[in-house]
Order: C-alpha cells, then structure tokens, then sequence
C-alpha cells in the first residue's frame, strides 16, 4: 500500500513538473507576441487622438507618470509626441470623477497651445443607451473635440449647451456629457503647462 502510494506520488509530481514547465515555455514563447499586439493597439488608440503626422517618435518610449489634479485622482500617464525632437503634444490620460455610474477615464490628445487634438473613452459605466453614446461605437459625439482650442479656465464655450458651451448633451442624460467635457477641459489647460515641465517628469520605467 504505502509502495503504491509512492508511486503516485511520484508519478503526480513528475505530472506536476512537466505542466510547470510547459506552462513556463507557452508563455516564453507567446509573450512577445502578445506584447507586440499590445503595443499594436496602444499605438492605434494614440492615432485616434493625434495626428500620426504629426510627431515622428514613439509615444511607448516617450511615457511619464505624474500626479496631478487636473487629470483626476491619482497617477496618470502622459506620452510626449516629438517631430524632429522637438516636443509638440501630448497624449494624456485623464479621469472625469463625476460620471453619472462613476469615473470615466479618457485618453486625451493636446498641443501645448490649448488645442484639443482628440479624446476617446477608455473605460467608463455609464448608463446603456443614455450616457454610453460617448463611446466611439455608440455615437460620434465624442469626435467633437478634436481642434478645439480652449481660451482659458473661463472659456464658457467648453460646457454643454444647457450649460451655455457648444457642446450638444445626450437626450435624458446631461450629467455624462458634462463630466466629460469638464475632463478634457481640464486636461487641455493641463498640457499648456507640459513644457515647462519636461525635465522634471518621471519616466514610466523607472
């Protein structure tokens, strides 16, 4: 009995070894795969938001983490777009804290002038058929920005149009559109600043 029970315990721990092992060589051999297909999509989320002419450098490479306000709570990341070195915008993610169903996190391309290049909602929880036409499949509502420049904090136009802005808000949901327009505001203002920044940001990897 005990003889039979060592064999099996042997037998399972060879098992055991040889799944762990084969485990650890799929994914060596997939993980660069998925890593490239990653980067593929991130780079195509960036194209939605700026203009692929206009810089000719990796935004990947070129990723800083920063802890600011305006972008919302906690620490975002931000990707500098050069041409020629040269910093001309930037990438940014910024969170509206103030969705109907909770936060609303965006990714936001900006000048350093105020113009507002692109914004596309990565990830929110809002209400299905109401608040949820800000995603890009829903409705084009959220390509609205894209060159929009804002004056200033007190540029009245960045608000929804029941607010006095020129921003259309969805029927039976002002709420979503609003937080949303507040954010990118805010994260637009917040890129005017980026330049006078740029030596002190943190990089993503360290």
């Amino acid at each position: 009995m005990l003889k039979t029970m060592r064999k099996h315990g042997v037998t399972l721990a060879l098992f055991a070894a040889g799944s762990t092992g084969l485990t650890a060589a799929i994914n060596q051999l997939t993980k660069h795969t998925i890593d490239e297909q990653a980067e593929k999509q991130q780079n195509a989320l960036f194209q939605q938001v700026i203009p692929a002419d206009s810089y000719n450098n990796s935004l990947l490479k070129s990723c800083f983490v920063v802890d600011a306000p305006e972008l919302g709570k906690g620490a975002h990341k931000i990707y500098i777009a050069r041409k020629d070195d040269k910093p001309v915008a930037a990438v940014i993610e910024a969170t509206a804290p103030d969705g109907y169903s909770g936060a609303i996190q965006l990714l936001v391309g900006a000048d350093f002038n105020g113009t507002v290049l692109g914004t596309r909602v990565t990830e929110h929880h809002e209400t299905p058929g109401l608040g949820d036409k800000i995603e890009l499949r829903l409705s084009d509502w959220i390509t609205f920005f894209s060159g929009k420049k804002i004056a200033g904090p007190d540029d009245s136009q960045w608000a929804v149009k029941k607010d006095g802005g020129q921003f259309d808000q969805f029927t039976g949901a002002t709420i979503t559109p609003r937080a949303v327009v507040n954010a990118v505001k805010r994260a637009g203002l917040y890129a005017k600043t980026l330049p006078n920044q740029l030596s002190q940001l943190q990089s993503c990897g360290e």
